[in-house]
């Protein structure tokens, strides 16, 4: 399977990182093909342009300005995240790839009569998250509803693509927990992908 490993954070050396580095080295090991999209490496633009917004509804939509992060998504059986969860949300930049990236054409087709719109991912049959969040698990799930997986699994990944297997692996508690379990953590990582079939 071709992975689209798209990575949002900052910083070289944070465990997002950590987090991307072990699940490249899993699915390569697996016989996976990883395709490596470290959007702040690259120097990924979040921002949604005038003329991006204004053609929303061209047919064609005009997707050249990200074309090469649109053929990646397009060439890729399975889209695996790591991001970090700062205020229950995605990080501005990870916001913006789909903004920008799964754009009309591309992720879906606006339905003729109005309204709905068309899944158009047929090629990701795979969709996963693989994130951290720097509040406890009872606050994110009891409190707040869990939001991030709600807006992955039914806002992003259902609307464009059907059939796909959907997972998110979390650690809470980010800013609290040992070490230990952080690396325990890792090889929760590691067990899961270890287990994709090809």
């Amino acid at each position: 399977m071709r992975i689209l490993l798209v990575l949002a954070h900052p910083l070289e050396d944070s465990f997002a990182a950590a987090v991307a580095k072990t699940a490249e080295e899993t699915l390569v090991a697996g016989g996976h093909q990883v395709d490596l999209l470290d959007l702040y490496r690259e120097d990924f633009d979040p921002r949604l342009s005038e003329a991006e917004r204004r053609g929303y509804f061209d047919q064609p939509y005009d997707t050249s300005a990200v074309e090469d992060i649109v053929a990646r998504l397009q060439a890729a059986d399975g889209l695996m995240l790591v991001f970090p969860q700062w205020w229950f949300n995605f990080p501005a930049i990870l916001k913006g790839f789909f903004d920008r990236a799964f754009a009309p054409g591309i992720a879906f087709r606006h339905d003729s009569a109005g309204g709905r719109i068309v899944p158009q991912l047929s090629n990701i049959r795979l969709f996963w998250a693989l994130t951290t969040t720097g509040s406890p698990w009872w606050v994110v799930h009891l409190y707040m509803g869990n939001p991030v997986r709600r807006l992955l699994k039914r806002g992003i990944a259902a609307f464009c693509s059907k059939r796909l297997d959907f997972r998110m692996l979390t650690l809470h508690d980010m800013d609290r927990i040992s070490e230990p379990k952080r690396l325990a953590h890792l090889a929760r990582v590691r067990y899961a992908l270890a287990a994709l079939p090809l």
